[in-house]
């Protein structure tokens, strides 16, 4: 019983934490709106490809200094990494919100439920890219209403 305990245990601890997970996502999303490969992102930064997949997974966590060279390079605030992030007010980074679960205990086990939306689907990031070439602003406004009225009523 020891064993399969100290084993779930390691598994846990070789997760990426749902908090990287999310920032990551939000490199990569930041990036391919860019149209930049993780190979130029990595080059701006110092890094290897490889180091920027693995920060992209959440494998590797981001330090601060990383993170602030990351929102230089992708031209993004910082808060922009924290954005959309479940269990928080609207996504927003507001300091408070974000704590209280941790203060009550409960803050890895609340963000077990992260789950993968449409941005970041390869399909969307390739439509918001296209959508964003187009350089007359009325063509580009004619785009977007006609994708609105293809799309149901909520």
């Amino acid at each position: 019983m020891a064993n399969a305990e100290a084993a779930e245990r390691t598994e846990k601890e070789h997760r990426p934490s749902p908090i990287d997970t999310h920032v990551g996502s939000r490199v990569r999303l930041r990036r391919t709106l860019l149209g930049l490969s993780q190979e130029k992102l990595g080059e701006a930064l110092g890094l290897t490809f490889q180091q920027v997949q693995k920060y992209e997974r959440g494998v590797n966590r981001i330090g601060a200094s990383r993170l602030f060279d990351l929102s230089r390079v992708l031209d993004v605030p910082i808060g922009f990494f924290f954005d959309d992030m479940p269990g928080t007010n609207n996504g927003s980074s507001g300091g408070n919100s974000m704590m209280r679960p941790r203060l009550a205990g409960g803050f890895a086990e609340q963000q077990e439920g992260f789950e993968d939306d449409t941005l970041h689907k390869r399909e969307t990031l390739e439509l918001v890219r296209a959508y964003y070439r187009i350089n007359e602003p009325a063509v580009r406004k004619r785009v977007f209403d006609l994708i609105k009225s293809l799309a149901p009523v909520e």
